[in-house]
């Protein structure tokens, strides 16, 4: 029995740790994407972004094998889920800052928490709630700028968060094992259909002119800020992959609010955004949820 019980804490210490680094290492996609945005649009960046992890991956699956495990369609539905919040929250990032539009996507974990209850049939007790709650409170203390500042636009992180939603649900639902091979296999996949997607979408955008769609020629320099986006992304969510297959939903929702301090960190060091007085309390809400549930999970998990 306490053999049990420690192999469930070690997992469940596991999983904090690669979701956390994976939260921590995610917002420099954004940042890199929001760099590029003037030449380089939304559409691009992600084609690139999801056509570079499937050439990165290719090795490692033609080593461990290019079996799907798991239906078919939910490969292919995490790869068009992933495509599609990609180029929406790009093009989000034209216009806001980075850490504001972040904030917006934190009503994801409080989606994915719903759904992994009702879809997976995963329990949520109050605390878990209460400590969700409290992050998502903190992540609205972030949000400074209204419809009224940016119009339309605002809604596309919140179409983002949504989506990204079902992505970490149909993940939760495939991760078995936390093998690192399942993962890479999983990531492939994603990357695979993303990318077969994306050139469809592209090809559409160019015959009727969509900007966020545009296809340019990037220079030496974006080449390698895209390869450097390509390979953040692939192992963030390879680190996401094994974090899902060792937690559940609500355990897992808290802690993507980490993602705000590299977001905050990194807008402030390169495009100027400094979070106000509200926006750290916000901060401090975040990370103080993250760990609550960390405690309590450590201590009563099983």
């Amino acid at each position: 029995m306490g053999t049990i019980r420690s192999s469930i804490d070690n997992g469940f210490r596991e999983g904090v740790l690669f979701m956390v680094l994976a939260m921590l290492i995610l917002p420099a996609i954004d940042a890199i994407a929001k760099g590029l945005s003037d030449t380089i649009s939304a559409g691009e960046v992600a084609w690139v972004r999801h056509f570079l992890q499937t050439i990165f991956l290719l090795p490692f699956v033609v080593r461990y094998g290019f079996a799907v495990e798991g239906p078919i369609w939910i490969h292919i539905s995490r790869g068009v889920l992933m495509a599609v919040v990609t180029i929406v929250f790009f093009a989000a990032l034209v216009v806001m800052p980075l850490a504001n539009a972040i904030a917006i996507v934190f009503i994801s974990p409080l989606i994915f928490t719903l759904l992994g209850a009702f879809f997976l049939g995963e329990p949520i007790g109050w605390r878990r709630i209460s400590a969700i709650m409290a992050g998502f409170f903190g992540a609205l203390l972030l949000i400074q700028p209204s419809y009224n500042d940016f119009g339309a636009i605002s809604l596309l992180p919140a179409c983002a968060a949504l989506g990204f939603a079902f992505y970490m649900l149909l993940t939760r639902k495939l991760a078995r094992g936390g093998k690192v091979y399942n993962a890479i296999s999983m990531q492939f996949y994603a990357g695979l259909f993303g990318a077969i997607f994306l050139t469809g979408a592209l090809a559409v955008g160019a015959l009727i002119e969509v900007h966020f769609l545009a296809v340019a020629l990037p220079d030496q320099f974006e080449w390698s800020l895209l390869a450097l986006l390509a390979i953040i992304a692939t192992i963030g969510h390879i680190l996401i992959v094994l974090a899902a297959s060792r937690l559940g939903a609500a355990q897992i929702a808290p802690f993507q609010y980490l993602e705000i301090v590299s977001a905050t960190t990194l807008g402030f060091i390169f495009f100027g955004d400094f979070p106000d007085q509200f926006a750290w309390i916000g901060i401090l809400i975040i990370i103080s949820s993250g760990l609550y549930v960390y405690y309590r999970e450590s201590r009563f998990s099983g």
